[in-house]
């Protein structure tokens, strides 16, 4: 399987399998964060995700993957710190902004900044027709959110720092998707690099986390173990899904393929939890879809 991942590498077939990559991930990410916005507090919701992470990635870092190779023991602590500074930004801007409208600017931040990184990164290169693509994307992204402001009836009053809040986590997408990137390029054996990313970076969140889970009724418990359980699983699907992407083809494809997330998610919230969609949200969904597509076809 290594061989064959390194062999398709840079290629076009690789491209194609990333691109499908990419998009699983979309749709992964959105059923992540349905299951994390459930009626538990979010954090909980994600505390309770990281412990099932970590108890299914320990059997398989431990006695399945190749052990990391040393240089990959500081590389695996950057991974851990860019992460936790991640996950605090996006606490910080949840906790003081409505989730409709922070969500789509960091998810429109993300992608902007990754493509920018990935050029002085990795050297890639994007023509005319992919930056309007990328353009396309992001503003579709970022109509959502004023749509949505423009619809908020309550939290006006801390919705300027939380949008600060967004902005930064939206650098922080751009520095992980950059830096396991080029992490998981560095390993010999991709999935040794993948098994240890969802071991370690499980710890921080039931840590920050323990005083809410400590708080939770025992009712509670065996439903949150079970959104956790499932969660695990979508979340090895989804991020190793896009981190796989990045390993095999341009960061920045798969980054912008990645947030048609915001799409999915929209969809989730219609087809699953009855929410509206109505004509204007469906416009913007479908310009955030065409700049997917203009960012994939336009390298071809």
């Amino acid at each position: 399987m290594v061989e064959w991942i390194n062999q398709i590498s840079g290629t076009p077939e690789g491209a194609r399998i990333a691109s499908l990559l990419a998009l699983s991930a979309a749709l992964l990410h959105a059923i992540f964060g349905a299951l994390q916005k459930g009626r538990h507090d979010p954090w909980v919701s994600r505390a309770a995700i990281d412990i099932w992470v970590m108890i299914l990635a320990l059997p398989v870092a431990l006695f399945v993957v190749p052990w990391p190779q040393p240089h990959m023991w500081p590389i695996f602590a950057g991974v851990m710190a860019i992460h936790i500074g991640y996950k605090l930004a996006q606490a910080m801007s949840y906790q003081r902004g409505a989730y409709t409208v922070v969500y789509p600017v960091v998810r429109g931040t993300g992608p902007l900044v990754t493509v920018i990184a990935a050029g002085i990164v990795f050297g890639e290169r994007y023509n005319l027709t992919q930056w309007a693509g990328v353009a396309t994307l992001v503003a579709g992204i970022l109509g959502l959110a004023v749509y949505n402001y423009r619809k908020l009836e309550v939290g006006r009053e801390t919705l300027i720092p939380a949008l600060g809040w967004a902005l930064i986590t939206g650098v922080f997408v751009a520095a992980y998707t950059t830096y396991d990137a080029w992490g998981i390029r560095q390993a010999a054996d991709p999935f040794t690099f993948l098994a240890w990313f969802f071991l370690l970076d499980g710890i921080f969140m039931p840590i920050w986390s323990r005083r809410r889970l400590a708080a939770l009724p025992r009712a509670d418990w065996a439903a949150l173990s079970l959104r956790g359980f499932i969660g695990a699983f979508v979340a090895f699907a989804s991020f190793g899904s896009i981190m796989m992407a990045t390993r095999i083809d341009e960061v920045g494809r798969a980054a912008v393929l990645r947030e048609t997330s915001t799409v999915f998610a929209a969809l989730v919230g219609w087809l699953v939890l009855g929410e509206k969609v109505g004509p204007r949200r469906a416009a913007l969904m479908a310009l955030i879809a065409a700049g997917a597509v203009i960012m994939e076809f336009g390298a071809r």
